[in-house]
């Protein structure tokens, strides 16, 4: 067997050893997916499988690029010609080579939700529709949940049960809706995000050659998260692989939790029915948590019926027992969750990177953001406004995207008058109508404004020309001019730049600083190699120009977190667990467990209540050395104090995995909050060690070894000794008992301040 899988276990080296016919890879949480995934490519390089020829999708682009580095590394640069990234992003770039096949150019816009959003209000607006009633994110819904399924708008509007469910929520209007809004993309030279997964089965279904030249391509296919793939990404998948039968799925049926979304779970279960002759491999040594933290997770899971069968493991370290925190309201949770986090910061010498605050629902983040800001906590929203989603830069991309598309009509809403340049609404309804009646797109309204006769003074006639003239000019150095040059000469054209220092706000300076570090991007992007394709393998000493256009492609189906400036900051995360999928942190709070918030009251059906369980299950494998869960016995809900009870999930898992509260009596407003009657936390080693047989895995919380006499007697001047940190000097005292904390340098680490109650130092000299 190859010496480079030999740096994999046992079962990830099968694993990536099978390359030939179907293999399925159940990777449990933190098994090691990605490590596996990546020396399967890299050991199919190096038995000589040419890299054009191997196709691996993932869910985000952070995956695919992280992966393809490794790679890289692996086997050197000729990984770069992999075919590799989202689904989105190599179908994208699929679409562009074929794109006249299905009526639209290479040059087509791709629209984010914003933009989608924001053309359908225009729709619901122009139908004289209830906007409430059609709000743009429960059509956009509608719209995605049958592209998703690959029903057309004709499919949609002759399905008797869609139509039903759309006239029982009072929506009747849905599918014309869809159908107007499917016309005016065709007329804008735009898709979707959904119009790629929907027009690549368009493609494959209508154009045998089509999929025969990709089947032909692609020898090798690579599925990750398999679990939560749809039906649309599903069947493209099936076709690919249909003639060379070589497809690895690699997934976890236990972290299936994106339903909501179109996943298909039982895509992961019909494997084996789709290919009878596929090969199974487990994953099943977690290397990220402690054996406590597995072992609950496993008596989780346990309990769902559809499952495929596996056993977690962990050789690391014992580990403490998840606790359990019970609060009065949310308020006390929140409280007590903030002064929990100071604890073990404190005895853990840990970062506020370190952990991460994980709810069902957004809104159960209010109480916990106030405690945190209370305390001083630094703490971050992860996956809030993104980068990418900031107004100022949204209006720059809008600027590109009209040089390379002109027909995009909601870009060309964004920043038609942004700068102000006197062309008003009343105008704008006047295009819009005349674009509406004769089915064409708004830029060619504007090309030939005179023709139209409309009612619009010469005035705004001469800006709109003026307003052509630019993007022309614009449209005309896409092909000779590299993506750095024009994104800047775009910039400083429009205005964008000029506007923002004159305006009033306070904010302006970082919104600039923000273009400036869209412009950095680009930057990067030019000085990047560029990716080859198997008809274009030019002279690679010749570096070839990157423009705009092929900027847009990438930039375009960026994720969220592909560009995050905060990411790296010292700060606790707060987030869904949904958007905690495939990220891990040492310390892990779990807020609202109770009946009705976890599992939500939406799950009705067993389907419903075993995602719900996957949720959980996910939300514990997350963390690294300890798990904290919090329920309140009362929460307001809509205005109205109601009682809560905890959520069957916390008394799922097994009892020797829980540390229980006792009951406690609540302190006094001000007073600090701590666990129940569980101590403090224990400081648990970074690096997890095999602890010996014959120590106890029961924990009931950290002794502390300081009394309060001894506390009191660390003093200025005194040489102490710590375990973690060795031989130390006091620097300051400060606070009065419990809460006396000591300013410490040690030699060879540097100043820390400790909490006494909690440090265990040894007093060497006086």
């Amino acid at each position: 067997m190859s010496e480079l899988l030999d740096q994999l276990n046992e079962p990830q080296r099968e694993a990536a050893a099978c390359v030939d016919g179907p293999v399925m890879i159940i990777a449990g949480a933190g098994s090691g997916k990605t490590r596996t995934l990546t020396y399967r490519i890299a050991h199919l390089m190096e038995l000589g499988v040419d890299p054009f020829h191997i196709l691996a999708l993932t869910f985000t682009n952070k995956a695919a690029n992280e992966m393809k580095e490794r790679i890289i590394k692996l086997v050197g640069g000729e990984a770069r010609n992999l075919w590799m990234g989202t689904f989105h992003s190599v179908f994208a770039r699929v679409l562009r080579a074929e794109a006249t096949k299905l009526g639209y150019t290479s040059s087509f816009t791709i629209y984010d939700t914003d933009d989608s959003k924001a053309a359908i209000k225009q729709i619901v607006k122009q139908l004289n529709l209830d906007p409430k009633a059609y709000k743009p994110s429960y059509v956009m819904g509608r719209i995605s949940m049958a592209k998703s399924n690959l029903l057309s708008p004709k499919d949609y509007m002759e399905n008797p049960e869609i139509y039903q469910t759309d006239q029982d929520a009072k929506r009747p209007a849905i599918g014309q809706i869809y159908a107007m809004y499917d016309q005016r993309l065709h007329n804008s030279n735009s898709m979707d995000f959904d119009d790629l997964l929907f027009n690549m089965n368009v493609l494959l279904r209508d154009f045998p050659d089509v999929l025969l030249k990709y089947q032909q391509r692609f020898h090798y296919i690579m599925v990750d998260e398999y679990q939560d793939t749809n039906y649309a990404q599903y069947l493209i998948v099936k076709k690919l692989a249909a003639r060379q039968q070589n497809i690895c799925v690699v997934g976890d049926d236990a972290q299936s939790i994106y339903a909501f979304r179109g996943a298909n779970i039982q895509n992961i279960f019909n494997f084996r029915r789709d290919y009878p002759q596929m090969q199974l491999f487990k994953l099943e040594q977690n290397y990220r948590s402690t054996k406590n933290i597995v072992n609950a997770a496993n008596s989780i899971i346990s309990r769902n019926r559809d499952q495929i069968q596996k056993e977690l493991w962990s050789d690391n370290s014992e580990g403490n027992r998840i606790r359990l925190i019970r609060a009065s309201d949310e308020r006390d949770e929140g409280a007590q969750v903030a002064d929990s986090i100071m604890n073990y910061r404190l005895a853990d010498d840990a970062d506020y990177r370190d952990f991460a605050i994980l709810y069902r629902q957004n809104s159960l983040s209010r109480a916990v953001e106030d405690s945190l800001r209370r305390m001083n906590i630094p703490y971050r929203i992860y996956q809030g406004l993104s980068f990418y989603g900031r107004r100022e830069v949204k209006d720059v991309l809008a600027y590109m995207r009209m040089a390379v598309n002109p027909h995009d009509d909601e870009s060309l809403v964004r920043i038609i008058n942004y700068p102000a340049r006197g062309i008003g609404q009343t105008t704008m309804d006047r295009i819009r109508v005349a674009a509406a009646d004769n089915d064409i797109s708004i830029w060619t309204v504007l090309e030939n404004i005179q023709t139209f006769g409309l009612p619009i003074g010469s005035g705004i006639v001469q800006k709109i020309t003026e307003f052509v003239f630019m993007i022309k000019r614009f449209e005309s150095q896409v092909a000779t001019v590299d993506a750095f040059t024009l994104a800047k000469q775009i910039v400083y054209a429009s205005g964008i730049v000029k506007a923002l220092r004159e305006e009033d706000d306070p904010e302006s300076a970082e919104r600039i600083e923000n273009i400036d570090e869209l412009l950095n991007g680009v930057q990067e992007f030019c000085e990047e190699e560029r990716q080859a394709d198997e008809s274009d393998q030019t002279d690679q000493q010749e570096k070839p120009m990157r423009t705009l256009d092929e900027y847009l492609q990438q930039v375009l189906l960026y994720t969220s977190e592909d560009k995050d400036k905060d990411k790296d900051a010292d700060k606790v995360s707060l987030m869904t667990i949904h958007a905690a999928k495939g990220l891990e942190f040492p310390y892990v709070y779990v807020v609202g467990m109770e009946e009705q918030l976890f599992p939500s009251f939406l799950a009705t059906s067993r389907a419903e209540l075993e995602e719900e369980r996957r949720l959980f299950y996910v939300a514990v494998t997350r963390a690294e050395k300890q798990v904290t869960l919090s329920y309140a016995q009362t929460r307001y809900h809509n205005g109205q104090q109601t009682g809560g009870e905890v959520s069957r999930f916390v008394e799922e898992i097994d009892p020797q995995y829980m540390e229980m509260p006792a009951r406690r009596s609540f302190a006094q407003p001000g007073m600090p909050r701590s666990f129940f009657n569980i101590g403090k936390p224990q400081p648990e080693p970074s690096t997890f060690k095999k602890k010996a047989a014959t120590q106890p895995a029961v924990h009931h919380g950290p002794a502390v070894t300081n009394t309060p006499a001894q506390i009191g007697a660390i003093m200025p001047g005194m040489k102490v000794q710590h375990d973690k940190f060795g031989t130390g000097t006091v620097q300051a005292v400060e606070g009065t008992g419990d809460s006396r904390k000591a300013t410490v340098f040690f030699e060879g680490v540097g100043q820390k301040q400790l909490m006494l109650k909690f440090a265990k130092l040894s007093i060497i000299e006086q």
